[in-house]
């Protein structure tokens, strides 16, 4: 599932749950996106952090996670 349906899908979890409420296995599907969704933002951040590079400014070297 890409990411556009997940949140499309929660959303319109999350409209019915202010409407009518959600039934058991609509509660357990809003609890499984939710943490797929948790898991690629956790995914996506950890890749950026990764990513970064630290310049000296004296030096110029450049320092990056694992050197």
């Amino acid at each position: 599932m890409d990411i556009e349906s997940l949140v499309a899908r929660i959303n319109e979890l999350a409209r019915k749950q202010k409407e009518s409420g959600l039934n058991d296995a609509e509660l357990a599907e809003r609890a499984e996106l939710r943490e797929i969704y948790l898991n690629n933002i956790r995914s996506n951040f950890r890749q950026q952090l990764e990513s970064i590079e630290i310049v000296d400014d004296v030096s110029g070297d450049t320092y990056s996670k694992g050197k």
